[in-house]
């Protein structure tokens, strides 16, 4: 077979199959956003820790290398350009009606004009492709940078904002839209606009240090904790 099969990927194929399985539950049926977030913060724990375990192995070939880094660009389109534009799809075609909480249930929205739903997927589509651009110039600039870097530093700062940042913002709208008990599906859409703007901003962003990487891991988990208490605790009619 072709490709590579030994441990270095196998955290960006799991993070693969995983935003693959999220989008296909998003797109179900009436769609099930809140399962599909699940699945993009596992995404998000594979990315933290994929390439420190592939350069734990020291004698990589430069095939294995480019592999890896080629790998590695399209899982994160798959999981944080598509699954989260999936996302939002499925909370476009599906609300929350409440009582009291934990008392709710998931609707069909029926309520929202032809052209509000257009006019919402073109936003979704675009963040998207802006997260494509975002990954592929990453791309060039690093392979620039390793050849007139002969000292093999490691990058500091990012130009524009790395997509994996969608592991945590979505989540976190996620949990307030259920929260608050108020139908925040635009609000979602107007940070999909936002985030994929910044993909592709000029903005300089710190590569976080290890610390910073165990912080975020532990503001997801909380997250997690709290998507599951909800399916936990509630009560569908």
């Amino acid at each position: 077979m072709i490709g590579f099969y030994d441990y270095t990927v196998v955290l960006t194929y799991l993070s693969m199959l995983s935003a693959t399985t999220g989008i296909m539950l998003c797109l179900n049926d009436i769609g099930h956003p809140y399962l599909g977030m699940f699945f993009l913060m596992f995404c998000g724990l594979c990315d933290a820790f994929d390439g420190k375990v592939a350069r734990t192995k020291k004698n990589r070939t430069e095939q294995m290398k480019k592999f890896g880094i080629q790998i590695d660009s399209l899982s994160d389109l798959v999981a944080f350009g598509v699954l989260p534009a999936c996302i939002g799809i499925a909370m476009l075609r599906s609300s929350i009606e409440f009582s009291i909480f934990p008392d709710f249930r998931f609707l069909h929205l029926a309520d929202k004009s032809t052209i509000i739903k257009i006019i919402l997927t073109m936003i979704a589509v675009l963040y998207a492709l802006a997260a494509m651009i975002r990954l592929a110039y990453f791309n060039v600039l690093e392979e620039e940078r390793q050849k007139a870097d002969k000292k093999g530093e490691a990058l500091k700062t990012y130009i524009g904002l790395p997509v994996t940042s969608a592991a945590l913002v979505f989540p976190t709208i996620l949990l307030v839209h259920i929260f608050s008990k108020a139908d925040l599906t635009l609000l979602y859409f107007v940070f999909l606009a936002v985030v994929g703007f910044l993909f592709v901003s000029r903005i300089q962003v710190k590569k976080p240090t290890m610390k910073g990487i165990l912080i975020m891991i532990v503001v997801g988990a909380v997250e997690a904790a709290a998507l599951a208490f909800v399916f936990i605790v509630m009560r569908r009619q």
